[in-house]
């Protein structure tokens, strides 16, 4: 079966957004892989040298910073937003001034540009609410509320978003990606990796609860898949590697390949959600800037069931994510123990 496209062409560039984060530059690697003509928005304080490896345009400027969109969306065709202000702790309003305000004027400028054929959404998971989840698929709500800053601006950016692709025809599609894993992880991997050798890692309930991971190649092949759709503008589509594992699996395949022992530990999901409790009570009070080792988001990464239906993708996007865990996570820690685990660039 055919579906509507509309193929590379020499007028087709491509916006990456956060293109020196781990989707971003992976985006980027490919999209002249196949030969694409490529820009760049960065921020003028990050590590550009991965990018400046490519025939890419660079520029500086930041979703903070309009004349700098204004520059950055000049005669774009398609466009990746993989910009996001990431974390599990922190005020909304912060979360809101990138994550919301941002792609505000990110789409107020790709709307006078009037180039614009695609644009690529990457939202998270992590709108749903906070439960177990058992194949739940892009029909269920999303939360409006959230478990922190970060998964309540996204909800509301995919407001935004969504909205303008019904209101006034902007050509948008929304990916949603569960735990991404892969090499150029500067920082969850290698923080991770780190709590593991020091022993400081422990399973919430049984283990045996899904992740929803999925490595960063297989979620570079549904961004490309969607990138020439000309007949899918206001469509959602969740995403991981389709074969999931548990958090015990998960933990015992990163120390096997770390050649560390495994945690053996478990705490009752009951007991991890009252403390997380009372610690996020406590750090909230004092004003803390950084988290509690236990956090309402941690339980959601540590303790709960996450399996999401990825029919959708499969049928509509022909997603097929040929990357299986195993192999992903190899992958990964060959690049993270290849940094020496580095976590702070």
């Amino acid at each position: 079966m055919t579906t509507p496209s509309a193929p590379l062409d020499s007028n087709s560039l491509l916006l990456v957004t956060g293109g020196t984060g781990l989707v971003g530059s992976h985006v980027v690697e490919r999209a002249i892989a196949q030969g694409w003509k490529v820009r760049a928005l960065v921020q003028p304080s990050s590590n550009q040298s991965f990018l400046r490896s490519f025939p890419l345009e660079l520029v500086q400027g930041s979703l903070a910073d309009p004349p700098s969109l204004v520059a950055a969306t000049r005669d774009v065709t398609h466009c990746v937003h993989c910009a996001a202000k990431v974390g599990d702790w922190g005020p909304v309003r912060k979360y809101r001034q990138t994550n919301v305000e941002g792609l505000r004027s990110l789409v107020a400028a790709f709307q006078q540009s009037g180039s614009l054929r695609q644009f690529i959404q990457i939202s998270s998971l992590g709108v749903y609410p906070a439960v177990d989840h058992h194949g739940t698929d892009e029909t269920s709500p999303v939360s409006t509320n959230g478990i922190d800053g970060y998964t309540i601006s996204k909800v509301e950016s995919e407001n935004l978003i969504l909205n303008a692709a019904q209101q006034s025809g902007f050509p948008a599609i929304v990916l949603r990606p569960g735990w991404v894993y892969g090499p150029r992880d500067r920082t969850v991997m290698p923080q991770l990796l780190k709590s593991l050798q020091q022993g400081k890692v422990v399973y919430l309930g049984s283990g045996q609860q899904l992740l929803n991971q999925i490595y960063v190649e297989n979620l570079v092949d549904a961004i490309f898949l969607a990138l020439p759709r000309t007949d899918l503008a206001g469509r959602v589509y969740n995403l991981t590697d389709g074969l999931l594992v548990s958090r015990i699996e998960f933990m015992e395949t990163i120390c096997r390949l770390a050649k560390i022992a495994p945690p053996r530990k478990h705490i009752p999901l009951g007991v991890a959600r009252s403390l997380a409790s009372v610690l996020e009570g406590t750090y909230r009070l004092f004003g803390s800037r950084s988290g509690p080792i236990l956090s309402q988001a941690r339980i959601k990464f540590l303790g709960l069931n996450l399996d999401y239906s990825i029919d959708r993708a499969i049928h509509e996007l022909n997603y097929t994510h040929r990357f299986r865990f195993q192999e992903g996570m190899q992958a990964t820690m060959d690049w993270v123990q290849g940094r020496g685990f580095q976590h702070s660039e």
